[in-house]
């Protein structure tokens, strides 16, 4: 059956999509249960900070001549004014050093530093017109970064504008960032940050409790908006997998068949991905009045997560951005995913 297509990265998913939901199961066997009832605060609780590279701000060696994933070469001769059409990206612009030259974000660009600039687009639908406005003398883009006309108004404004492939798992994180320190001239720069990102992510990794395969805890990523009556299941292609993974997980829907992004949560897909834990967006897990309108949705309650109410929750804004905060959005998934079961390790 169809799936229903998402972009895989939580600045889209955060913004709250109109979807059109359709069903579709799998098959595998379930795992065992958790042990407590789990919801750390920690994602939610933390500053909404990014941390730039240290030192002095890098000077970009201009002009950049690069290659845009939409097919186009593009010449990049000032930097001045950058506006990063996501909000992983003006994540990566901003820990480069380079937060003093971007003059607009994306809706999902919820960090602290970024907080005062005028917002260009909502849901990754770009107003061509408020990008024009602000003079940008670079813009940065997704694939998923749409209208096809908005970005086709910039482009023929004159606008060097360089579209990227969105990340999608751990092992996209150097390539993307290594991509825009390249667009925006600062190659070394991108080096370093490449460097350090995986250092972080590596030191995470390694404290990952080492379990037998068959003691993982399967993990069913959801994608709620109880506004909207948005009720998601995360299948291969939601983006998650990759973070379940290092964490020492199995993705649950994954495992049960789900091959595609998201499906609609049914009693029946939920019984098939069988987690033994939760996890979901912040914002999403508030949308349906936290764990306990979490355990009313259809199914949830019968899963082993939803008896155990073992749920994990990571702030929108950094979930699935995987760029400079990887290692904070795997640690806090850890934590959260073994409270309580140090002993496992």
């Amino acid at each position: 059956m169809d799936s229903v297509r998402i972009p895989v990265r939580a600045g889209a998913l955060a913004a709250g999509l109109a979807l059109a939901l359709t069903a579709c199961g799998g098959s595998a066997e379930g795992g065992g249960s958790g042990q407590k009832p789990q919801a750390a605060p920690a994602a939610e609780e933390r500053t909404d900070r990014i941390e730039p590279l240290t030192g002095p701000a890098p000077e970009p060696k201009l002009p950049a001549r690069v290659a845009s994933a939409d097919g186009h070469t593009v010449t990049v001769e000032d930097t001045s004014r950058v506006v990063p059409l996501t909000g992983s990206l003006n994540e990566i612009v901003f820990t480069l050093g380079l937060g003093e030259q971007v003059v607009a974000r994306d809706i999902t660009a919820t960090f602290e530093q970024a907080a005062d600039l005028p917002v260009v687009t909502r849901a990754h639908d770009v107003s061509a017109e408020s990008v024009l406005s602000l003079k940008p003398t670079v813009v940065l883009a997704d694939t998923t970064t749409g209208p096809a006309e908005a970005i086709s108004q910039i482009r023929d404004a004159g606008i060097p504008l360089v579209v990227l492939d969105p990340p999608k798992e751990l092992d996209d994180i150097g390539p993307r960032i290594e991509a825009v320190a390249g667009a925006l001239g600062v190659a070394g720069a991108g080096k370093a940050l490449v460097e350090r990102t995986e250092q972080r992510i590596g030191k995470v990794r390694a404290d990952v409790p080492d379990l037998p395969a068959a003691d993982r805890p399967r993990v069913a990523f959801l994608y709620l908006r109880g506004s909207a009556s948005v009720y998601l299941l995360g299948g291969r292609e939601s983006g998650a997998g990759s973070l379940l993974e290092a964490a020492g997980a199995l993705d649950a829907g994954k495992e049960s068949g789900l091959r595609k992004d998201f499906t609609a949560i049914t009693s029946e897909a939920l019984a098939e991905a069988a987690p033994d834990a939760i996890l979901v967006m912040a914002k999403g897990l508030k949308s349906v009045d936290g764990i306990d309108g979490l355990v009313k949705i259809p199914g949830v309650a019968e899963t082993p997560a939803g008896m155990d109410r073992r749920v994990v929750s990571i702030d929108d804004g950094v979930l699935l951005n995987y760029g400079p905060r990887t290692d904070q959005v795997l640690a806090d998934l850890v934590d959260q995913l073994y409270a309580g079961q140090d002993d496992a390790k």
